[in-house]
């Protein structure tokens, strides 16, 4: 194995790794963006209301 072999063997190595991190990337990006700020939570799911506190009796 020359070095000239093994430069072309470490370049064919490293285009195949960018390929596969670019398609990994990729499929990655496919999902929602949530660019558009729109949260999932619109409204609080029961109304506030004023906690009753008792005294125990007895």
């Amino acid at each position: 194995m020359s070095t000239e072999e093994g430069a072309t063997s470490a370049e064919e190595m490293k285009r195949k790794f960018k390929e596969a991190l670019e398609k990994k990337n990729a499929q990655h990006r496919q999902g929602e963006s949530h660019l558009d700020g729109d949260s999932a939570v619109h409204g609080a799911a029961a109304p506030q209301t004023r906690r009753e506190f008792r005294r125990k009796s007895g």
